[in-house]
């Protein structure tokens, strides 16, 4: 049998599935994987987004042969030092999309309804507060699109197909061909996205290039009556800026379902303005999301361990791997 150890929680079917060809170790907190006494043996480790996966912490697991991400996100493995080392990187970058385009567009639909705020002043008694607030049609607004990948390009699709929002994106990894049948306008600037958006919803990774990539002055350039959704990675905003855009009104709100750090310290100032709505990283956790995000991932890992390439739900994230692996 093939050992698997648990860094996070999965769906309980690909728990099931795994168990049927592996000893499960886990789930173990970041902290206890480092400390783990005993690492040989251990084949396999599928990771949460918080364990630093680096050269180091791989060569603590001399018989580890693959690495499972549930979701998208790499951005805590170092990819380029699992190459070196002949260890398969298996992730699931088609089971989350729907769930977290879905959970954007909820962020957009409540903040223009200002959902979130009626809800808050009717458990508090204020009812007149439905003559003192107005909220925003969708209808015929711009959504500024900032990564047109699987997420931003299904977000764009719902948004104009279901809502009739005219759509502009930045993406200089995508060509115009990307968003032809949606009518989507492809800018060649973040600016000039930036400038016109009545919302604004970002879908890009946590690379050196997008860390910080909405700072003051891109928030600055939106219109004050415009709104921020980030559904991505925390660390593509400044945190501290947004915090500023939003206490001094350069922003009209912000919908956040990501952090930086993850967790966030319980006194972060986002969570007191009253212009935000902050859900904690559940974008991508639905019961179809984590079903398929979990099974995805034991069949990646389990196709690996038997010398298999995966396929289906599951990636082989680096597959110039696959002739050199462990």
């Amino acid at each position: 049998m093939f050992t698997v150890l648990l860094n996070t929680s999965i769906h309980e079917q690909g728990i099931a599935m795994l168990k049927a060809e592996s000893q499960v170790l886990g789930p173990l907190s970041d902290g206890h994987v480092l400390r783990l006494e005993g690492k040989s043996g251990i084949e396999a480790i599928i990771a949460g987004s918080t364990l630093d996966l680096s050269g180091e912490t791989m060569d603590l697991f001399p018989d580890l042969r693959v690495l499972g991400r549930p979701g998208i996100g790499l951005d805590n493995i170092d990819m380029m030092a699992a190459t070196e080392r002949g260890i398969c990187v298996v992730n699931t970058p088609d089971a989350p999309t729907e769930s977290t385009a879905e959970h954007a567009v909820a962020l957009i639909m409540n903040l223009a309804a200002r959902v979130f705020d009626g809800d808050r002043a009717l458990r508090q008694g204020h009812w007149g507060m439905r003559k003192q607030t107005r909220g925003t049609e969708l209808k015929g607004k711009t959504l500024g699109v900032i990564g047109l990948g699987r997420i931003g390009l299904r977000v764009a699709e719902i948004c104009r197909l279901g809502l009739g929002m005219r759509i502009l994106a930045y993406d200089p990894y995508v060509g115009p061909a990307r968003g032809e049948a949606l009518e989507i306008e492809l800018k060649e600037r973040l600016m000039e996205v930036v400038s016109q958006a009545d919302f604004l919803t970002l879908h890009v990774p946590s690379t050196p290039r997008t860390r910080g990539m909405i700072d003051a002055a891109v928030l600055a350039a939106m219109k004050p009556s415009a709104f921020l959704v980030n559904c991505a990675r925390g660390p593509v905003v400044n945190e501290a800026a947004l915090i500023e855009a939003l206490q001094e009104g350069i922003i009209a709100g912000a919908g956040l379902d990501v952090y930086d750090p993850e967790p966030p310290a319980m006194d972060n100032r986002l969570f007191c303005l009253p212009n935000t709505i902050c859900t904690p990283h559940i974008g991508s956790f639905t019961e179809d999301g984590v079903w398929a995000m979990g099974m995805g991932t034991a069949e990646g890992v389990l196709a690996v361990l038997r010398g298999v390439r995966p396929a289906g739900l599951a990636q082989l994230a680096n597959p110039e791997v696959w002739d050199r692996r462990r």
